[in-house]
């Protein structure tokens, strides 16, 4: 099939309605992530430019446009964990968007329960069926071509100790679908859900 091609330079604009790019590439996972501040201020926030990077050991990291309070948090402590977002969760989790000083606990803003990690003194969502303790590896604040400092950082953590609800393990086997993941789309306000339907598998050759 050829294709008509809109093309641009991100540098000089894209010409449409809404910035394509996150649209393209994703949806993608979000980065829930609760921390606490070495002063002991808790904090809970979704991260849209999120994933995983390494099996061993397990690496995760987030993306901070700007420097938020989660990075800061992260700077001072060196710990944070990841929750994941689930269907039920999605509202509570837009409430943590919400741009509120860092005295202020997005845990009890979104009315959400905690519960205690073992490794860290950072609380974990209580309803998210998955979470991931991590220990801070890397803060590495991203550059332009030029080598210019852009205002974002990008925060890496190895994963300590992961908690899974059991009713996710069938047989050993973790089942994605099941645990009704909501991922972040493009444009101002679309998000979608991966559901047993849309699954599909295919074996690496050899």
């Amino acid at each position: 099939m050829e294709h008509s091609f809109h093309s641009y330079e991100p540098a000089t604009g894209h010409g449409l309605a809404h910035d394509p790019f996150n649209a393209i590439v994703g949806p993608r996972p979000i980065g829930w992530i609760s921390s606490r501040s070495a002063s002991g201020h808790v904090n809970l926030a979704p991260y849209s430019f999120f994933n995983a990077f390494n099996y061993t050991p397990p690496i995760i990291g987030f993306a901070s446009i700007g420097a938020k309070d989660t990075l800061r948090n992260i700077e001072e402590t060196g710990a944070f964990v990841w929750n994941l977002v689930t269907r039920p969760l999605a509202e509570a989790m837009n409430q943590t968007c919400a741009a509120v000083g860092p005295e202020v606990n997005e845990f009890e803003l979104a009315g959400l329960a905690t519960l205690p990690s073992s490794h860290m003194d950072v609380p974990r969502v209580a309803n998210s069926p998955v979470s991931f303790e991590c220990r801070k590896t890397q803060i590495l604040q991203l550059q332009g071509q030029d080598g210019s400092a852009i205002s974002t950082w990008l925060v890496l953590g190895e994963v300590v100790a992961v908690h899974i609800a059991r009713r996710l393990l069938k047989e050993g086997v973790y089942q994605t679908a099941d645990a009704e993941p909501v991922l972040r789309g493009g444009g101002p306000a679309d998000y979608f859900q991966v559901t047993p339907e849309q699954l599909f598998r295919m074996r690496r050759p050899g």
